[in-house]
């Protein structure tokens, strides 16, 4: 089951690749490994790309963090990452009893491939995009009874007419 979010890519700050400014520099959110959705290229070169962009996304419910990395395009077509963080969940999806359509703004000091901090920096902002859709059955399962029956059946009304035991180990002396 899923769950739908928009994230907004704001804009980064003093990116650099190799100490030299990006150009077309994208950025790519990754949920789960091999599902990663890109921006458009920055129109701005240089350090502080804008990209203003929104992006809705679906998020597993066992999701614990989602992946923003900023990258370049190489002379050759290929990506280059720049640098990328990491962003919990928790961050903006809140409590599951919290209300989930408020904006959080947050900055993320980006790391490099090797997972060292650079001086770059996202912006973005996240919210639930809508409640998780409830499921169209609801299954109640019995619940077993645990115990023993006691008692008198007049009796047992009283304490639910179960005793519960909890197993004790018993180690007898040893007789060496």
């Amino acid at each position: 089951m899923k769950r739908a979010f928009e994230i907004t890519l704001i804009s980064a700050e003093n990116i650099r690749l190799n100490k030299k400014p990006v150009k077309n520099a994208v950025v790519a959110v990754r949920v789960e490994p091999g599902h990663e959705c890109f921006t458009k290229p920055a129109p701005d070169k240089g350090t502080n790309p804008r990209w203003n962009e929104n992006l809705i996304v679906d998020l597993p419910l066992h999701a614990g963090f989602i992946t923003v990395e900023v990258k370049c395009r190489s002379s050759s077509g290929s990506y280059k990452l720049v640098g990328g963080a990491t962003v919990p969940v928790s961050d903006f999806a809140g409590d599951p009893g919290a209300p989930k359509r408020d904006v959080h703004f947050l900055s993320y000091r980006l790391r490099d491939s090797h997972g060292v901090r650079t001086d770059g920096i996202i912006n973005i902002s996240a919210k639930m995009a809508g409640p998780a859709p409830a499921p169209a059955h609801r299954y109640e399962f019995p619940q077993p009874q645990i115990g023993v029956p006691v008692g008198h059946p007049r009796n047992m009304m009283a304490a639910g007419g179960l005793v519960t035991g909890v197993p004790v180990w018993y180690a007898q002396p040893c007789k060496c």
